[in-house]
């Protein structure tokens, strides 16, 4: 894929991805849309599903489908951040200790159920999100590039698990969840298994991991008008003002915010920021940044319910197409 690849061209390399995806995964194209704009605006995603929906399966789908190289990490009470970064190991034919890498360094890495590891091992995870890179026994080594975060969460079943503090839900780009899908689709499901030998489904690369970096820097190319950007800042300003809401959209979170727009823009093909681009984001984006009061708690009030709110109150700016 060319440097200079055309907002068309970007369009369509994104339909094809979706498309493959798609072959595997039985959901709507909305998710799959999701996941797809943080990996372009080089964020992370967090799926919060129950199990048996195709959180993995999407992982592995996304991964093949962008030609990256793929691994899983199952989170459990016992993992120490080391089974997560790597650690030196001793060499006796060398008689030195050399670094042996950890599953942390590939491009996509699914973090399973990423709420059953204590604090300290879910904090391993924070500079390479943050940065790109780990630092073991001092020493500071970069991860593959493009680099991808998809963890996975249960919301049943919570005993014996750790939520994640805020500071770290705020390092995911998006949240959202497959859900079930429709009586059509599950039916379509146990058709594609009676089609093929094996459990899971081929896909075809798109990308690899060069295409993937080229379509990376598409959304730096995408503009946003005056009026778009103060919609985009009204709408998270008026999270820290809801009576419901304890602590709002953070800075950091506003230029996330700004990131997955561009990236929700180039997906469509288009070379500007939409109203309605900011709009579709903003659940996925904002939801899981927000901590809301005691009350609001008790009262069953959840991110989603705020951020409707919100969008409900904040006029839409009139643009010139």
């Amino acid at each position: 894929m060319a440097d200079d690849v055309s907002a068309v061209a970007t369009s369509e390399t994104c339909t094809e991805v979706l498309s493959r995806i798609g072959d595997a995964v039985i959901t709507d194209r909305e998710f799959l849309e999701q996941v797809l704009t943080a990996a372009l605006a080089r964020g992370h995603v967090l799926l919060e599903d129950v199990p048996g929906t195709g959180k993995t399966l999407t992982a592995l789908a996304f991964a093949r489908a962008l030609g990256l190289e793929f691994s899983r990490i199952q989170f459990t009470p016992d993992l120490l951040p080391s089974d997560i970064t790597g650690s030196h190991v001793f060499n006796e034919r060398t008689g030195a200790f050399e670094f042996t890498r950890g599953p942390v360094f590939a491009n996509v890495v699914l973090a399973d159920e990423i709420n059953r590891a204590p604090p300290k091992t879910q904090a391993a995870l924070l500079e390479a999100m943050d940065e790109s890179q780990v630092t073991v026994d001092g020493t500071t080594r970069d991860l593959p590039d493009p680099f991808l975060v998809i963890a996975t969460q249960n919301p049943v079943e919570q005993e014996g698990t750790f939520e994640l503090p805020e500071a770290q839900r705020d390092r995911f780009t998006i949240k959202t969840a497959i859900g079930y899908p429709g009586r059509a689709g599950e039916l379509e499901l146990i058709e594609r298994r009676s089609e093929r030998e094996t459990k899971l489904p081929t896909v075809e690369p798109v990308l690899d991991a060069a295409g993937v970096r080229t379509l990376q820097r598409v959304p730096e190319r995408v503009s946003m008008s005056e009026p778009v950007r103060g919609y985009l800042v009204d709408l998270a300003r008026a999270t820290r003002a809801d009576d419901r809401v304890e602590i709002g959209i953070s800075p950091r979170g506003i230029q996330r915010y700004f990131e997955a727009a561009r990236a929700r823009a180039a997906i469509a093909g288009r070379e500007y920021v939409a109203p309605d681009d900011v709009k579709r984001i903003a659940e996925p984006i904002m939801q899981h940044r927000l901590v809301l009061t005691t009350d609001a708690r008790i009262e069953g009030v959840d991110g989603s319910t705020v951020v409707r709110s919100v969008l409900d109150r904040v006029e839409v700016p009139p643009v010139d197409p």
